[in-house]
């Protein structure tokens, strides 16, 4: 609901009378390296942490922290409000962004048996389409002072729901060595959290189809996420548009999205596989970035965004290759170190596209071209479909195989009191 309002009200804030905002993109660019530090560490140690204390508690915890800044922004929309909002909302991201999706796609794949977790991956995002859809209907037909509040109460009711219905799926590591001292505790805890984060990075680099697919997510995300941090202020700046046409756009993708991940995945999935589907759509994401970036018309970036029919299904495609290739005990671990190297692509990629941006739209440019950093973050997507092509995604892994990774590890946070 809040993406389309999100750059009419940061613009109005920071830059009062002007449709071009270097300072909300900056502080946009900013705020997603200072995620995409934070999220090197965080994501893996959630995915560890709900393999080992449970996903509900996990779940509840990321889901809750995003009430928090749009809270602020139903308050108050002045510029001290819209700075304090970027600050807590990066912290939000640092914990929510990512490790929501790697965490439930963890619980699913605790309930589904490796023939159907493809399609079950495509449900989920296909579900969370359909999110995206209602949520820009509302945006595109409420009134702007009322969107926040209504994002709140929704966002509310998550937390509510799954405390309330959602089942655990894992057993918490029972504590042990209650007389140890705190600082015992400590040392111990920190001494296997990293071996534990060296463990996943083992189970990675030694298996051939996650060491490509992390290869590919790290580039796709570093073109991507340039990408979406700087598109609305490219868009509004270039074509003048404002939250009317950003929800139509967001609209018209996230229709199109629902039918090809809930209907034409599932259908097309045991036909050619997950390899195939994931090349396509990373095809797709190439001629996404080069139409936004060559736009010359108003209307060129509603055909533009007509190829996130297809691209869209770069997500369910890669989880259900990484969850084919890892074991049920390594779900979490395997989602989180990769998400992990998704985070470092996401902490890279603003450092080119904030200023290249800021420079192309200004007046002092060398050429006019205002999309060239996006044509220049394709080229990332088309690194990223180059290792799509040579992966050989491999059955998983038998369950009751041992892990050469499990043997040396030591089960996490035994002397930790986690919470179910």
């Amino acid at each position: 609901m809040t993406v389309s309002v999100l750059v009419d009200v940061t613009t109005s804030a920071l830059c009062p009378g002007r449709s071009t905002c270097s300072q909300a993109i900056y502080i946009n660019g900013i705020q997603q390296t200072v995620v995409g530090v934070f999220k090197m560490v965080v994501l893996p140690l959630l995915g560890q942490l709900a393999d080992e204390c449970g996903r509900k508690p996990m779940l509840l915890l990321t889901l809750s922290t995003t009430i928090f800044p749009f809270a602020l922004l139903a308050m108050n929309q002045s510029k001290e409000f819209v700075y304090a909002y970027y600050a807590i909302r990066t912290v939000s991201y640092i914990i929510s962004q990512g490790s929501i999706f790697c965490i439930s796609v963890a619980y699913a794949a605790d309930v589904i048996e490796d023939s159907k977790r493809a399609a079950v991956f495509s449900w989920i995002t296909g579900l969370f389409s359909a999110s995206h859809v209602l949520g820009n209907v509302l945006a595109r037909f409420l009134p702007e002072k009322y969107i926040f509040h209504v994002s709140i109460a929704l966002l509310i009711f998550c937390p509510v729901y799954m405390q309330l219905f959602l089942r655990e799926t894992v057993n918490a590591t029972p504590k042990q060595d209650p007389d140890s001292s705190s600082f015992g505790k400590v040392a111990k805890v920190l001494h296997k959290r990293y071996k534990s984060m060296r463990n996943a990075a083992t189970i990675v680099v030694s298996s051939p189809s996650l060491r490509g697919i992390s290869l590919v997510s790290f580039f796709y995300e570093l073109g991507m996420s340039g990408i979406s941090s700087v598109l609305l202020y490219y868009l509004k700046a270039a074509f003048g548009y404002n939250k009317n046409q950003f929800s139509e756009i967001l609209m018209m993708v996230g229709i199109g999205s629902i039918v090809s991940q809930l209907v034409v995945l599932p259908l097309v999935i045991t036909l050619v596989g997950e390899k195939v589907i994931l090349c396509a759509a990373l095809l797709s994401s190439i001629a996404y970035a080069l139409l936004y970036g060559f736009a010359w018309a108003p209307w060129v970036p509603y055909l533009s965004a007509s190829f996130g029919v297809i691209y869209i299904l770069v997500k369910p495609s890669t989880y259900a290759i990484i969850s084919k290739a890892s074991t049920s005990a390594d779900q979490g671990k395997a989602q989180g170190f990769i998400a992990g190297v998704q985070s470092i692509a996401s902490l890279l990629s603003p450092l080119v596209m904030s200023p290249l941006t800021s420079w192309f739209l200004s007046g002092s440019a060398p050429f006019d071209c205002k999309g060239f950093s996006i044509i220049c973050a394709s080229i990332c997507m088309v690194i990223a479909l180059c290792y799509a092509c040579l992966l050989k995604p491999e059955e998983g892994p038998s369950q009751d195989t041992p892990n050469p990774a499990e043997d040396l590890e030591v089960p996490l946070l035994r002397d930790a009191r986690c919470s179910s």
